[in-house]
């Protein structure tokens, strides 16, 4: 397999135009010599001996073995192998408020780039910047979009800017990778949403807390809403299970960007030794909390954080002693391991990144609309909103290990 990586130079080079060249890569064709049958355990005899080429000349069609399988679909992606492909073009097109998401205008392109690669379809795959979230800007693109020919839209849009996309109502098809329906008012049929449900994820994680809840956010916009959130969730959790109201006690701290010392928040405070701290903080702020809630012998019954701290920064960042009773939501539960290898050539990350992730849900989604092939990812759509699993997950030595939950039905 490394041999071959020569071959992906100018394919990674090529990911990072916005506009897929209408010069056609050439076709590579494999021609079977092989007179006896090649069944799945001469097919692994060929892998280990890194005999590609023999192998791939005995997979012509789909495999049983599953593993096989992914390493035949990466290597007619790589080598750009003649298959039986579908004859109409595939066209999407991606709606970019650059300055609005900063580097996701590149790696949401460069996610929706390596799952067409993988499908060894004709496409092409256009970007359309804009500065703002304007309605004027908003407008003029999806005007533009809709005159090439586009009829499908991927749009990493903000809260703002998915709220005037709505106001729009544009009549193509959208799918917001960054916005959860829960969260936006929107009726649109054309408009799907991959937003990860944070609220959900908060809930679910809030049945493991104790009082006093310690929560901890940012001054974002989405910090704020979400600790609001977690407080009137905590309250109504603990009035269903008859825990009496002087029980229900909540702190709450809200952290400035730059407050790297937490001494007058946690020194000798006595309402918040043994409870359930809530970081709605990002990882670098969340490890400084973490590390200094063990400093002053707070004795964390556990520390609780939403996808938001399901990076494995979380890993190295942190030391296991301040981190071992921790508890992440995390809803990026289907994986496909040649889609992780694409995009992983091309510098992307689909494991761990939910916004990477969740785009290429949308892709997939919409390749299926436009192909009638299957779905790569069996995700249940509700009201044009994307349905995640949700998984309890401990940051153990070295991974992220499954948390059985305590709390029962």
């Amino acid at each position: 397999m490394k041999k071959l990586l020569f071959l992906l130079i100018p394919l990674i080079a090529f990911s990072q135009s916005f506009l897929i060249s209408e010069i056609p890569i050439p076709k590579t064709y494999i021609q079977n010599l092989d007179p006896y049958p090649c069944e799945e355990r001469c097919l692994q005899e060929y892998i280990d001996n890194d005999m590609i080429f023999s192998f791939l000349a005995n997979a012509k069609k789909k495999l049983p073995n599953k593993q096989q399988d992914e390493i035949r679909m990466m290597n007619i992606s790589i080598l750009n192998l003649d298959t039986n492909i579908i004859s109409s073009d595939l066209k999407i097109a991606i709606l970019l408020p650059y300055k609005k998401i900063g580097r996701y205008a590149t790696t949401t392109t460069n996610s929706a780039f390596a799952y067409l690669i993988t499908k060894n379809h004709n496409f092409e795959l256009k970007s359309y910047k804009i500065e703002n979230e304007t309605k004027e800007d908003i407008n003029k693109a999806i005007q533009q979009i809709k005159n090439d020919g586009f009829g499908y839209v991927v749009a990493p849009l903000t809260h703002d800017g998915a709220t005037t996309l709505i106001d729009i109502n544009p009549d193509v098809y959208v799918y917001i990778p960054t916005v959860n329906k829960r969260d936006i008012n929107s009726s649109s049929e054309y408009i799907y949403y991959g937003g990860i449900d944070y609220k959900a994820q908060s809930d679910i994680l809030l049945k493991e807390a104790t009082s006093p809840l310690v929560i901890f956010h940012d001054r974002s916009k989405i910090g704020t809403n979400l600790s609001n959130y977690e407080k009137e969730s905590f309250i109504k959790i603990q009035n269903d299970q008859n825990i009496t109201q002087q029980n229900n006690k909540i702190v709450e701290f809200s952290i400035p960007r730059r407050i790297t010392n937490l001494k007058r928040q946690l020194q000798d405070n006595e309402n918040i030794v043994e409870g359930s701290f809530f970081l709605n903080t990002p990882i670098v702020k969340s490890g400084m909390i973490m590390s200094q809630i063990t400093l002053y012998d707070l004795n964390a019954t556990n520390i609780l954080s939403t996808q938001i701290n399901y990076d494995p920064l979380l890993l190295s960042m942190t030391q296991y002693n301040d981190r071992k009773d921790m508890i992440v939501a995390n809803s990026i539960t289907k994986q496909n391991n040649v889609l992780i290898e694409s995009n992983s050539l091309l510098g992307n990350d689909i494991v761990y990144d939910w916004i990477n992730y969740t785009t290429t849900i949308g892709v997939d989604y919409f390749f299926s609309m436009m192909t009638n092939q299957q779905r790569q990812y069996n995700i249940e759509i509700k009201d044009n909103q994307m349905q995640y699993d949700i998984e309890l997950l401990r940051p153990s030595l070295s991974r992220f290990v499954k948390y059985v939950s305590l709390f029962k039905e």
